[in-house]
């Protein structure tokens, strides 16, 4: 942006932009309320450490808002975290509706507040700046404000999405995804499977779909097309359903007093993914077992026999450790560890048995 035109231009005459990709994350629409954006902007956007800087060194002159004239409004579409710290510090209500405690500044300073630094443009101007300072920046949105102002460029602009990729220092195939990521999201509501205001949280953590349509898994599932493509419709009709499930997995539903399977990432949607390539595990899940229980279905026997030897070794060897000062001589404490060495020796048992088993088998078959 050419910052060599900043002007001042009063803060009662700046308007905040509805339109900001960050704010539909929080239920908040074109017919928002000055106070209710502020309330978001406080509540999830760390506008008090703003409040504290400006109150302390005044408004930075060099660091203009960016301003759209329209609809005969002056839209701030870059710096509405800026524009709500210096209402929240000229207007003392608005602190006492927030219940906040905002440093009182003095009249001098609140003088100097009602105007701010200012420089014009528009949004297609202005796109590869807003662009590179929050999708790949110093300040960046999160996944699902990444893919709608992406999206934004893409469909208003005509800008395809490899020169947006190009512009804002990404690589293109993580632009494709977060595209198509939201195209998904679109679909579903546009097919009624889904509502953004009906999810089980306040956030809306879009990044979980985002990650998961990466999944070989996911992605059969809901037979997903190539991320290569600009599709606007990724999901096929015939899987609508499939479509519908894995959004209730992800979000759950407040209407349906459902919450979602997916509590983190990390390990959930690696458990998903697993459970819905597998019919047992995703007939298991669709029943209502729950994740946890669906997914041990869907992993091999021979791995959880594994691990269930070792953390049995691991959970024998901690109990060897503490006998001296953790045994105090109960006669039902040594009965369990009787049994406990019952179960060992049976195991034992069965596993040579196998083993001997197989080297016979082993043999004959090499002719021995």
């Amino acid at each position: 942006m050419n910052t060599e035109k900043i002007a001042p231009m009063k803060v009662s005459a700046l308007t905040f932009d509805l339109k900001n990709p960050r704010l539909p994350e929080f239920d908040l629409t074109d017919n928002s309320t000055e106070a209710e954006v502020i309330q978001v902007l406080w509540e999830a956007m760390d506008v008090q450490e703003l409040v504290l800087s400006i109150a302390a060194s005044g408004f930075f002159r060099h660091e203009p808002v960016i301003v759209a004239r329209e609809n005969k409004k002056n839209i701030v579409i870059e710096g509405n975290r800026r524009l709500a710290a210096v209402k929240i510090l000229l207007e003392p209500t608005i602190a006492e509706d927030l219940r906040a405690d905002v440093p009182v500044i003095t009249e001098e300073a609140r003088d100097a507040l009602k105007e701010i630094p200012t420089v014009s443009g528009t949004r297609e101007n202005a796109w590869r700046y807003l662009g590179f300072k929050h999708v790949n920046g110093p300040a960046k949105w999160t996944s699902y404000a990444k893919s709608r102002y992406i999206a934004d460029v893409h469909r208003k602009f005509d800008v395809k999405l490899e020169e947006i990729a190009k512009q804002i220092g990404d690589t293109h195939k993580t632009v494709q995804r977060l595209f198509r990521g939201l195209m998904v999201i679109e679909q579903a509501e546009r097919l009624k499977v889904f509502s953004r205001e009906d999810r089980w949280r306040k956030h809306f953590a879009s990044s979980h779909l985002y990650t998961g349509l990466d999944y070989d898994g996911i992605s059969a599932f809901l037979g997903l097309r190539s991320a290569t493509e600009e599709d606007r419709e990724p999901v096929p009709p015939e899987k609508k359903e499939e479509l519908r499930e894995l959004c209730r997995w992800m979000y759950g539903s407040k209407k349906e007093e459902t919450p979602p399977v997916i509590e983190t990432q990390n390990p959930h949607l690696r458990q998903l993914n697993a459970v819905v390539s597998n019919k047992e595990a995703l007939a298991a899940l669709r029943s209502g077992i729950g994740l946890a229980g669906a997914y041990e279905l869907s992993r091999p026997s021979s791995t959880v026999f594994e691990e269930s030897l070792l953390t049995s070794k691991r959970a024998l060897q901690k109990a060897r450790g503490m006998l001296s000062t953790g045994y105090d001589g109960s006669e039902e404490m040594l009965r369990i560890a009787g049994t406990v060495a019952d179960l060992a020796d049976d195991l034992y048992t069965e596993m040579d048995r196998k083993h001997n088993d197989g080297k016979k088998k082993k043999r004959i078959s090499e002719g021995d």
